[in-house]
């Protein structure tokens, strides 16, 4: 009997965009997901907290982008532990809590050269699957075991796993820019978080 499979999409979502709905999306079909857990941080160890909007802004823009879809789910775990957290610890939880599931971390193709620098990434890749979703302009065929820095069974792995869905060139920071320079975000972000920025002045200069 199959395992059912959960995705887990983390980072600040600040703000949550239409790229990240994509990501989820491909991940959900790609590797036949029951649902995908959106899991806001409270305080990222890889990103300067200076441009970081508060965290209940963060998670209301979520729960507006996430309206309505039954496959995607928000997880207030780690905002609930608050600080800084790590995926290792996020993932050991959610193990505790879907004892009886398969859990896939939802990533782009560019963080697959960072995880040798994750906390106790050999661990985490014990708990749990990488679903990697290719990000535009990310060569794969040039991307190694030796490259990722990591043990080679555990490098052929993660490559195995790296599928092709829509990569859309969207970023929060550059979202974050637009509005601070007073341009339009439509078509970058769901028309629910554009509204939400716009009336809590989010992002914006001074």
């Amino acid at each position: 009997m199959l395992k059912t499979r959960i995705g887990i999409l983390g980072g600040s979502f600040n703000p949550v965009h239409l790229g990240h709905l994509i990501l989820a999306q491909d991940a959900l079909e790609i590797f036949e997901l029951a649902k995908v857990l959106f899991v806001p941080c409270d305080l990222s160890p890889h990103k300067s907290a200076t441009a970081l909007a508060a965290v209940e802004h963060r998670m209301a823009m979520l729960e507006a982008a996430l309206s309505g879809t039954l496959s995607f789910e928000l997880c207030d775990l780690e905002v609930q532990r608050g600080g800084t957290t790590y995926s290792i610890d996020t993932v050991r939880a959610l193990r505790r809590r879907y004892p009886r599931n398969e859990l896939f971390f939802i990533i782009g193709s560019d963080t697959l050269l960072e995880l040798h620098l994750w906390k106790e990434i050999n661990e985490l890749m014990r708990l749990c699957q990488f679903a990697t979703l290719l990000r535009p302009g990310f060569e794969l065929k040039t991307t190694t075991a030796e490259s990722l820095k990591l043990e080679t069974a555990s490098a052929r792995k993660l490559l195995a796993n790296v599928a092709t869905g829509h990569p859309a060139a969207i970023s929060s920071s550059d979202i974050r820019h637009r509005v601070a320079e007073g341009m339009s975000i439509r078509y970058l972000a769901p028309e629910a978080v554009e509204m939400y920025i716009t009336e809590h002045r989010l992002y914006q200069m001074g």
